[in-house]
């Protein structure tokens, strides 16, 4: 039976905004395509308001996809964002008017279930901010990228505007933000022109500092993809699929023992982290999660998501290795439950002071299971057939 955490976690955290994003955007399509609008709002919406209203609408689905994007990464300033939004796209149903849809008496309400979707995915995103927590780290390039985006329109913008004497279509600021956009994105729908040496100079100007600027911010969104993409070949999984990982069971190292382990945990989520390349391939070629790092590092266990795994095991051939995992392990969740399987028995105990709340040793059950099956215990023996599968 599913509890609150499995109907209320970061699953539905992400599934729900994008249900509304997606609403949103149709609703404003619905509204930019319809003929004529009306509804119980109609007679107080100002004009501009009408013609914008869709526009908006869909904007604000955009938007609101983006910041699914951020809380897929668990970015706190995603959660933020989608605080922001929700009650936006609320409000924006509210305003958007039922459609008037030929050959139907009534108008019809498209927006009424993104009003209501908004307002149920609200708590849903409020209940679940602990979830969110990592901070957005934006690199150098990243910062010069948007830097120099958004400066290169403000540039072309006020330019033009400054210059709309010059220019053939310039009236308005919003004209001019047009002319930025469409110069820099290389569009130019030739609807504006220079007419003027002054302008053509600066229009010039517009087109390589735009252009240079929308180069600049693309690349630095396609890096981390192709990254995205060079790690899942090497054998590793993607920060995305890090991210959704919640409720499950961290396999620190591989070894000999990991592999009966793995099978054991077919119907459970868990992920294996490990530091050999040849190792992590072969698991990737077989759709199991895993992570290539240092187990015993701090990062790599952040990364698999310790603060939310619901336990931990340790069970390759080193058992020094072992332990450091688990001391890593311990101090980064210290109310996670941790499993480890001691290939000596002497270290059962080291295992157990290290931070182990249980640690089995394969050799000392085999050898048990081996003497009382010898001496003719039938119940020794069963264990013995089902452990080896028989």
């Amino acid at each position: 039976m599913k509890g609150p955490r499995d109907w209320f976690g970061v699953r539905a955290t992400l599934l729900l905004p994008t249900l509304v994003a997606v609403l949103s955007f149709a609703t404003g399509v619905a509204n930019i395509s319809a003929a004529t609008v009306s509804g119980p709002l109609a007679p107080y919406l100002p004009t501009a308001v009408e013609r914008t209203v869709g526009f908006t609408g869909t904007l604000t689905g955009f938007l609101l996809l983006s910041s699914v994007y951020g809380l897929r990464r668990r970015l706190r300033a995603a959660w933020y964002a989608t605080i922001l939004l929700l009650p936006l796209t609320a409000v924006q149903g509210l305003l958007q008017p039922s459609v008037a849809v030929p050959g139907v008496g009534q108008p019809l309400p498209v927006s009424a279930p993104l009003v209501v979707l908004s307002i149920v995915s609200l708590p849903t995103v409020l209940m679940n901010r602990r979830l969110f927590d990592r901070r957005w780290d934006v690199s150098t390039t990243q910062l010069a990228a948007i830097a120099a985006l958004v400066g290169g329109q403000i540039y072309i913008t006020v330019g033009s505007y400054a210059l709309r004497d010059s220019f053939g279509g310039i009236g308005t600021l919003t004209d001019a933000l047009y002319f930025a956009v469409v110069t820099s994105s290389t569009v130019g729908y030739g609807d504006i022109a220079a007419q003027s040496q002054s302008a053509r100079l600066f229009a010039t100007s517009a087109v390589v500092i735009g252009t240079a600027s929308f180069a600049l911010a693309l690349g630095s969104v396609l890096g981390p993809a192709i990254q995205s993409r060079i790690t899942r070949a090497l054998g590793t999984m993607t920060e995305t699929q890090l991210d959704l990982l919640e409720d499950h069971v961290l396999v620190l190292g591989y070894g000999d023992l990991t592999e009966p382990i793995i099978d054991e945990l077919a119907d459970v989520e868990f992920v294996v982290v490990t530091d050999s390349q040849e190792t992590a391939s072969r698991l990737q070629s077989r759709d199991i999660p895993v992570l290539t790092d240092d187990p015993s590092d701090e990062e790599p266990q952040e990364r698999a998501g310790i603060e939310r795994a619901r336990a931990v095991v340790t069970a390759t051939n080193d058992d020094a290795q072992d332990a450091l995992a688990i001391l890593t392990a311990r101090q980064l969740n210290p109310e996670v439950r941790i499993v480890a399987a001691a290939t000596d028995r002497e270290n059962v105990d080291k295992l157990r002071r290290a931070g182990a709340d249980s640690v089995i040793s394969p050799a000392v059950i085999g050898s048990h299971l081996l003497v009382q099956s010898a001496l003719g215990d039938d119940d020794s023996e069963s264990i013995a057939d089902r452990i080896v599968g028989e």
